[in-house]
Parts: C-alpha cells; sequence; structure tokens
C-alpha cells in the first residue's frame, strides 16, 4: 500500500493550511519541521520523517539543535544539505530570539542569574566557547563578548582581552562563562587556573572575578558557589 502524500491529506490536516487556519500555536515540533523541510522520502511525508527525526533526537530540540549538517544528511534518508541548513538556522534563530528578550539591564545577584544570562550564549553548542559579562558597580551588566572559541576539548583564554574591554567599559565585575558540550560540569585543571590568574589579574586594577559558571546543558557548576573563586 502506497503512502499518502500530504497534499492528498485533508487539508485541515496539512501543516500548511492549518497554520493559516490555527494558527502556528496549532502545531506540534514534528509538523513545523515538517514545512521546514517541505517533502519526505519515498517511504514517508514530511510530517513522518519530522517525528522520526525528533524521535532520534529523544523528542528534545535542545538535543536536535546540537545536530551538525552532516549528522542530519547521514542519518536520515530525505535530508539533503539544504533541508538540514533549514532546520540548524531555523533552531539558531530561536536560540538568538530568546537571547535577546531582555533588552533592559539585568542585576546579578546569583549565580542562577548568571547562568541564565550564559545560558543564549553557550548552550545548543557542540565545542567550547568562552563569554565574559562585565558589570557596574551594581551589578549591572553593562557588556557581554565573546573570549574565545575552540575544539570539543577546550578554548585558550585571553586574560589580558578580558581586562582590556573590562578597562574601557569601566567594569567593577565579571562574570566568566563557558560551556562543556560533554555536559560533565566539573572544573578541568585549566578552568581552575584561568580563574585564578583572572582573579588575581583583576584584583591588581579593582576589578572583582565574581564569579566562573560552566554550563553543561541544563546544569552548571559556579566557582563562587563552591568556594573556591
Amino acid at each position: 500500500m502506497s503512502k499518502l502524500s500530504i497534499k492528498q491529506w485533508a487539508e485541515e490536516d496539512r501543516p500548511r493550511e492549518r497554520l493559516l487556519l490555527k494558527g502556528v500555536s496549532s502545531l506540534s515540533d514534528s509538523e513545523l519541521i515538517a514545512i521546514l523541510i517541505g517533502s519526505g522520502n519515498r517511504k514517508e511525508t514530511a510530517v513522518e520523517l519530522s517525528k522520526r527525526i525528533l524521535l532520534k533526537s529523544d523528542n528534545d530540540l535542545n538535543i536536535l539543535a546540537r545536530l551538525g549538517v552532516t549528522d542530519l544528511i547521514n542519518n536520515f534518508k530525505g535530508i539533503g544539505e539544504a533541508k538540514a541548513i533549514t532546520i540548524i538556522a531555523a533552531l539558531e534563530l530561536g536560540r538568538r530570539r530568546k537571547g535577546s528578550e531582555r533588552t533592559e539591564k539585568r542585576k546579578i545577584t546569583s549565580s542562577i542569574i548568571a547562568y541564565e544570562e550564559f545560558i543564549p550564549l553557550l548552550t545548543d553548542l557542540n565545542h567550547e566557547e568562552t563569554w565574559v559579562l562585565l558589570t557596574d558597580r551594581s551589578n549591572k551588566v553593562v557588556s557581554t563578548f565573546q573570549v574565545s572559541r575552540g575544539g570539543i576539548s577546550g578554548t585558550v583564554v585571553d586574560i589580558r582581552l578580558i581586562l582590556r574591554e573590562a578597562l574601557n567599559k569601566y567594569a567593577s565585575g565579571i562574570f566568566l562563562g563557558h560551556n562543556h558540550p560533554s555536559e560533565n560540569c566539573r572544573p578541568s585543571p585549566q578552568d581552575q587556573q584561568i580563574t585564578k590568574k583572572l582573579k588575581e589579574a583583576a584584583r591588581l586594577m579593582d576589578i572583582v572575578l565574581l564569579d566562573h559558571i560552566i554550563v553543561c546543558g541544563d546544569r552548571y557548576f559556579s566557582f563562587a558557589d563552591e568556594g573556591i573563586i
């Protein structure tokens, strides 16, 4: 028995038509992905293929967002380069939207707030990146910038770059943050060494390293909370 194409479905069951009739919130994640890819393969409709893609990602968009173009092409028949790029671009737009939702300067009073500031910058990455939040005397964020981008196992952090930017912005405090793609929150010896060096160098300029946050999926490690900063 041959499969029905989406065009043969009742109009109210087709993702694009249902979006127009009932709004985007009425669609499931798989139906939204089906709209992105447009078509499936010989054995699956776009919706069926999208469901399988999500199933392989444990129905977790955060896991799906970590897949690269090659992962999608090699694991899912019917997904070529153009479709893979479309999926990745859509998920990245969602990540950036989440990061731009707050326009007001936020006051960081705890490690959980610092972690929330780093989430849009460091989540869903399959490589390590290091970012810095600079704060004023009331702990409000005055600047956010990337310090380094590296491979799976680490990055090289230039402390001079951080301090130069801190001085240029007349910052009083620094929050250092980086991610562990392995989702192992334990700080490495290199993490501890960088933290110690930055703390000592910043102190000479009357700037305080307030915390170093390691983002590991939906968990985090705080050097300040652990009393090692």
